[in-house]
């Protein structure tokens, strides 16, 4: 449901419920200068610009990158008006955080096998309480 404004620019509410977010959240990266709502009096507006940016501010934060990482790659577009240097910013970003996740990941392999190993000793010693196994 779009704003009675205009159909291009959505209320507080609408995107909240569009995006599944909360009006602080939006506040936040309003601060964080992230998204630039428009105003009218007290109303924020957010035109089809916010709407791209906010998904990509999502998309980024599930992948685990920084505010400023989605910041800076968000800028980019923002210097010459188009995005081949925001995509090559934002592949870079993706494969080191790739990797930084594929190391986690191994990481917690290695932690699980440790504990498992670990449990499956204290079976065998009688250690695991009843409910436990």
């Amino acid at each position: 449901m779009k704003s009675e404004q205009s159909p291009d620019l959505m209320t507080i509410r609408e995107m909240c419920d569009a995006y599944d977010v909360t009006p602080r959240t939006l506040r936040f990266y309003e601060a964080k200068e992230l998204l630039f709502p428009q105003r009218m009096g007290t109303k924020r507006l957010f035109t089809r610009r916010d709407r791209a940016r906010l998904k990509l501010i999502l998309r980024g934060k599930r992948f685990g990158f920084s505010l400023e990482d989605i910041r800076q790659t968000l800028d980019l577009y923002d210097r010459d008006g188009s995005d081949t240097a925001q995509r090559q910013r934002a592949c870079e970003l993706a494969y080191e955080r790739l990797a930084v996740m594929e190391a986690q990941r191994a990481e917690l392999d290695v932690a699980i096998a440790e504990l498992k190993a670990e449990l499956a000793h204290a079976k065998d010693k009688g250690l695991v309480p009843s409910h436990a196994a």
